[in-house]
């Protein structure tokens, strides 16, 4: 159950584009071999796939070198001035400095420590109601019933979204999420814009409405991203609802795929379950092996802004760069058999968060998210297992469940 790593693939000629069959299924064993024997690959498009750990650190931290601003790549991807292209070039983690400087500046001054744990009694309090509501089932859908309902809701509160109005929140972050993969399908990306200008007019009324009455910036980060607190200037009417959308995006499918991994985790690993239900004081160490075994987010990107030399290969300037996560946290040069899912791993320096200027403005909340889903779900149902047919999300960049299919008793 170690994810395939055994087995041996060729990646002479691997195009991320165009990857091959059985990949987004199973890429573990592609990145352990572009680990080993192209860590830095070109790719037919002009991009490179850069995998090694230490790497994608240097990147993360180098933001004058190697830019987060999509433009450019964007334009042709999506069209340039479409819902997705206007989306996802001014959103925070697609953004550089002075806008990623802004914006970031108001959203941590919004999820301080003490904030957040403010947060945690409704956090309790959403899981155990849904605990309590698939108690009485023979089957319930760990993902559906579960993991994709608590970072809505959570997130819902964040926004203030009142509660009859965020049904369509899942969807739209699905659809606008799904518009990142490598290649995509018309389809995909006709439901990508829709999904954009659906949330958009939803959002600009809700904003109206929050003009009128503003809530409690303490609590309410709508407010304070109108307000523009903390930062040094209002947002702009597009920056302020962009970033809206990407507060919910970038905190509901990574949580969910982190709930739901985890949970599938455990149960593929009988003794690291059993260990974790005698020893539950684990379960932070064992939340960061999640997130770094099965990174909820597997690729993320940036752009050279001159020549450079990655790992011994040159790159030139304007170079589209995937960094592979996923590759990153298997690793051997810093993680001990990286190929093994151990809930007591210390030290744990994974990079599911990123790094950098950039690391995860909400990895405080989704940790504590995850932690106190499977903390309490494996409390009320020690003996759950995940039945046949569980659902693969199919996607490359974002790793997670579609459904996973369990019986709690």
């Amino acid at each position: 159950m170690s994810g395939g790593s055994h087995v041996s693939v060729n990646v002479e000629g691997f195009d991320l584009a165009n990857p091959p069959e059985g990949f987004a299924r199973d890429p573990f064993p592609y990145y352990d071999a572009l680990l080993h024997e192209a860590p830095v690959l070109p790719q037919p498009d002009g991009s490179f796939l850069v995998c090694r750990y230490a790497e994608l650190d240097r990147i993360y931290r180098d933001t004058a070198l190697f830019s987060s601003d999509k433009k450019r790549v964007f334009a042709p991807k999506y069209g340039e001035g479409s819902p997705l292209f206007e989306h996802h070039t001014t959103s925070l983690v697609f953004s550089d400095p002075p806008l990623h400087t802004r914006v970031r500046k108001i959203m941590t001054s919004a999820l301080t420590p003490r904030a957040i744990a403010k947060m945690e009694p409704g956090l309790v309090e959403t899981v155990d109601l849904l605990l309590e509501e698939m108690a009485g089932k023979d089957q319930v859908d760990l993902i559906g019933d579960f993991a994709a309902s608590i970072p809505i809701q959570i997130i819902g509160n964040l926004l203030d979204v009142p509660m009859a109005e965020r049904a369509p929140l899942r969807d739209w972050s699905l659809a606008i999420l799904g518009a990142l993969e490598p290649a995509l399908s018309e389809a995909q990306l006709a439901a990508g814009h829709r999904a954009v200008e659906e949330f958009k007019t939803y959002l600009q009324d809700l904003i109206a409405r929050r003009r009128t009455n503003p809530g409690d910036p303490e609590t309410d980060v709508l407010t304070r991203l109108i307000r523009g607190e903390g930062a040094d200037g209002t947002l702009s009417e597009i920056e302020l609802i962009q970033n809206c959308i990407f507060i919910l995006n970038a905190g509901h499918e990574t949580t969910t795929n982190l709930i739901g991994n985890g949970l599938a985790l455990l149960n593929d690993h009988p003794l690291q379950k059993q260990r974790l239900l005698e020893e539950p004081e684990l379960i932070k160490p064992a939340v960061e092996e999640m997130l770094r075994f099965r990174s909820p987010n597997q690729l993320g990107n940036r752009e050279t802004t001159a020549e450079t030399e990655i790992g011994g290969v040159r790159v030139p300037e304007g170079t589209n760069l995937h960094l592979v996560i996923g590759a990153a946290n298997r690793d051997p040069e810093v993680f001990e058999k990286p190929e093994e899912f151990d809930i007591s791993r210390t030290p744990n320096r994974h990079l599911a968060f990123a790094g950098g200027p950039h690391v995860c403005v909400g990895l405080t909340l989704a940790r504590l998210e995850g932690k106190i889903a499977i903390e309490r779900l494996l409390r009320r149902f020690p003996d759950y297992r995940i039945l046949s047919g569980r659902v693969p999300g199919g996607r490359i960049r974002f790793r997670g469940y579609a459904s996973l299919p369990a019986a709690l008793g």
